[in-house]
């Protein structure tokens, strides 16, 4: 039987048997944030097994698409070393919501891998819990005791999490072995006897104290992997020699000019193995709206794009390869996972967009690998540091498990607690260059609430139940926090007949923090008049509405692959970020603009509706985004049922005739892979026309005497350009390093001569003062430019023109000059950043000798 065979009569088994067959779940869990990816197929059950939802049917069949790189189900080191361990699978499996248990579940699975599939029964072992009776009453009823085994928890009790649903388990077996000897080898990770199908008897709720206590109700959930089963079917002892991956190693051997054998130790199988796998998990995952990124799920596909680009070149392959492979994959899948197909230009250029990036990259990052290896040799050390892992993260975008791979690969390991915490320490330094003023804010009332009354009102009467100095918090308020992309209300408070300006307004736990413009007079208990600026809120509410029609216009024109990935509403203008690899071209911009702006002539009511979190997960139309925090209740707010559902706390207009106009102002790359577009509405609309007249003006007016202003220009940026340069040397000299009580600082700038350089170096030696020595480096016409000043205190010990020599020599070049200022020159300009890093030490070396 073929693979598609296969998949075929195991629906039409179950389907026989009274199951619903249901889609496969995207593998991009949206609503569950206790997942990165969808990792089994009872992900799209949980709410059934949990208790708060249920289903029309209760029973049901599939095959689900799951992806396991992550956490407690992450088999990424397995896959491609051995015969059947993969990131991306098919699950197939049977569900019983209260309806059958375990003795239907028991014979189903025999009737379909022996009378259906016709496996030999003489290779099939069975095993089942510990204490499990009744499961081992029905196997008996197939097999001979010797082929049932009982295990413990470890393999055979299956639970949700630390409480809630749970059960006992039966696993069947294939024995592979020559003389039908695998009975020792059930459940100790042989390929020689392998798990084809797991089935759960979800019959037990634990509690908290740890005991069992019966479900009124018992279910079935059943797993078997399809790539697994397909390999037993078609008598292939890996899982990559069947149908499901052979068109795939077929055509990544064609691409190398590499045949491919199936050694399990041997190198370019390895390789091709680990390609076939990866370049399946990347094309689902884009499929269903992930994009390779720096964070969370997107990180992890970033990850294993670049092991796979690594293994590519392993083979010879050093141009963009794996987006090639799409064809094939589509070839073999697109009819049973439309999604690909649909999702195909996007897949190709995401997958290709990220191989050129990394590429540029990856030569860089070996050479660096090159280095440590040699050092540590040289040291006799076994293990790679965690900051040279970290430098290697992120300086060339080597995720750590690449850096395993490779380390590994060449008999080292690697210190992955110092990588943690020099991880650790960069998201530390992020975190305190974000904090927020009103996070240092001490409010002494326990559980201290602000009802929020903003929706339905512009003015309101609350008490005063805190203040300090020019903070404030209501009782009640109609002033609008800064949340979710739009900023805060402005407007007044007065409190005994003194109005005092608002500014901004924060979220403080449960409180609202009205923050003012000058420091407020104590006074707790009394009646304020809270009164927010009601046009700039209403300038507010178009944008924000616009932002939402904007955003599925979005994904209209470009696909269904973007997603929100920041956004600002003003008053003045919005903002939106979202993930997609290629520049926006005017056409397009054109086209999401007419879609807008239609959606506003038609004026649209704009619906908000408070539902249950539940409810929301199931109304596959709404928008919600991955990692979001959204409590039990929740607020969609809709402009056309068939259009735009989003959940948002924010404040919008009542009609979209109320937006006025939209245009796009602005579309530019923030970093790889994420784009922003710029755009205004309603008032904002005749400001931009107004600013685009006084430009027009402008240019005709002084056409006249544009030279002479262009001039004028090019001085007053020079000087700019100098004093900026003189700014940032101070930070230069603020951070320099101290060797030996000597201040030594490297640093990389931007220069349009040798001249300037020459100059601004002068200028350094002179704002550095004594005991210092500095090193600039830039780039002119391709090459490293070097110039190096030390003071004159510390000639007698060392000077420039030897420490410049020494460093041009490791950029593949030389120079020299006069002791207190040299420059020099260097052909390899990949090796400017190992230099600064380096310099220092340079430094102490010279000026002990």
């Amino acid at each position: 039987m073929t693979s598609n065979e296969i998949r075929k009569s195991f629906m039409d088994f179950f389907e026989s048997k009274q199951h619903k067959i249901v889609p496969s779940a995207p593998v991009i869990p949206h609503g569950d944030p206790t997942l990165l990816f969808t990792n089994a197929g009872m992900n799209q059950f949980k709410d059934v097994f949990l208790g708060s939802g249920s289903r029309e049917y209760s029973r049901a069949a599939d095959t689900q698409k799951c992806i396991r790189v992550s956490g407690k189900h992450n088999d990424l080191e397995e896959v491609g070393v051995d015969t059947y361990h993969h990131t991306f699978f098919e699950m197939l499996g049977n569900w019983s919501f209260g309806d059958y248990y375990k003795k239907e579940a028991i014979s189903w699975a025999w009737e379909l891998i022996t009378k259906v599939w016709n496996l030999p029964t003489e290779r099939i072992h069975a095993t089942v819990y510990r204490t499990d009776d009744e499961a081992m009453e029905y196997w008996k009823e197939f097999l001979p005791s010797d082929r049932i085994h009982r295990f413990d928890e470890k393999d055979n009790f299956w639970e949700m999490g630390e409480t809630g649903p749970c059960g006992p388990c039966s696993e069947i077996h294939f024995d592979r072995t020559s003389d039908l000897s695998g009975g020792k080898l059930v459940n100790a990770g042989s390929p020689e006897v392998i798990e084809i199908w797991n089935l759960v008897f979800i019959q037990f709720n634990r509690k908290t104290d740890g005991s069992l206590e019966e479900l009124k109700s018992k279910h079935v959930d059943t797993g078997m992997g399809f790539e697994r089963i397909c390999a037993v079917i078609q008598g292939k002892n890996s899982n990559y020699d069947s149908d499901v991956f052979s068109p795939i190693i077929n055509e990544i051997s064609k691409l190398s000019g590499i045949s491919y054998n199936g050694g399990l130790t041997d190198p370019d199988s390895i390789a091709m193995r680990v390609i076939a796998d990866h370049v399946r998990t990347l094309s689902f995952a884009i499929a269903d709206g992930a994009m390779p990124g720096n964070e969370g799920r997107s990180y992890v596909l970033r990850r294993i794009l670049r092991r796979a680009c690594r293994f590519a070149r392993k083979l010879g392959m050093n141009d963009p390869v794996i987006y090639k492979l799409l064809p094939v994959l589509i070839d073999t899948m697109g009819y049973v996972f439309p999604e690909l197909q649909n999702q195909f230009n996007t897949i190709e250029r995401v997958i290709k967009a990220e191989e050129e990036s990394f590429l540029a990259t990856l030569e860089r990052g070996l050479d660096k690998t090159d280095d440590i290896f040699t050092k540590l040799k040289n040291e006799n050390k076994t293990a790679v540091d965690g900051a040279d892992a970290f430098l290697l993260y992120d300086s060339f975008g080597f995720p750590l498990d690449l850096t395993e791979l490779i380390a590994r690969e060449n008999g080292f390991s690697v210190d992955t607690e110092g990588f943690q915490e020099n991880m650790a320490a960069q998201r530390a330094r992020s975190r305190a260059a974000r904090k927020n003023i009103s996070q240092d804010v001490e409010i002494p009332i326990v559980e201290t609430k602000t009802e929020f009354v903003g929706y339905e009102n512009t003015l309101s009467e609350a008490e005063v139940i805190f203040i300090k100095d020019n903070m404030v918090v209501l009782d009640r308020t109609p002033f609008y926090a800064e949340s979710g992309g739009q900023i805060s209300d402005t407007g007044n408070l007065i409190i005994n007949g003194i109005s005092y300006e608002v500014i901004d307004v924060k979220k403080h736990g449960n409180a609202y923090l009205h923050i003012c413009s000058t420091e407020v007079e104590p006074t707790i208990g009394v009646t304020a008049l809270a009164k927010i600026d009601q046009q700039r809120r209403r300038a507010i509410m178009r944008n924000h509405s616009a932002t939402h029609l904007f955003h599925e216009a979005l994904r209209t024109v470009l696909g269904s692959h973007v997603q929100q990935a920041g956004s600002l509403v003003s008053p003045e203008y919005l903002r939106f970020d979202f993930n997609h690899f290629e520049r926006v071209s005017e056409e397009k911009i054109a086209e999401i603009e007419k879609i807008v702006n239609a959606k506003i002539m038609d004026a649209i009511n704009v619906e908000t509706r408070i539902l249950s979190i539940d409810e929301a997960r199931k109304n596959s139309k709404i928008k919600m985004f991955f990692g979001d925090k959204y409590g039990e209740i929740v607020r969609a707010v809709v402009m056309d049922e068939k259009y735009s559902l989003e959940l948002c706390g924010g404040t919008h207009v009542k009609n979209t005739s109320e937006i006025g106009f939209f245009k796009i102002i602005s579309e530019s790359s923030i970093a790889a892979g994420v784009r922003r577009v710029e755009a205004v509405s309603g008032f904002g609309i005749e400001k931009f026309i107004q600013g685009l007249h006084n430009k027009i003006t402008e240019k005709n007016d002084h056409a006249g005497t544009l030279t002479d202003k262009i001039k004028q220009l090019e001085k007053e940026i020079a000087a700019l350009k100098m004093q900026n340069l003189k700014s940032t040397m101070k930070t230069w000299i603020s951070s320099a390093a101290n060797i030996d009580d000597v201040k030594v600082i490297a640093a990389f700038a931007v220069f349009d001569s040798i001249e300037t350089m020459r100059h601004s170096a002068e200028e350094l030696r002179t704002m550095m003062g004594n005991s210092s020595i500095g090193l600039i480096s830039c780039i002119l016409n391709e090459k490293a430019q070097l110039v190096c000043v030390v003071s004159d205190d510390l000639l007698k010990r060392t000077n420039a023109g030897k420490l410049v020599g020494e460093a041009a020599k490791r950029l593949g070049g030389g120079g020299g000059g006069k002791p207190q200022l040299a420059t020099a020159g260097g052909k390899d300009i990949t090796k400017i950043d190992d230099l600064l890093k380096e310099f220092p030490q340079m430094v102490k070396l010279a000026i002990e000798h």
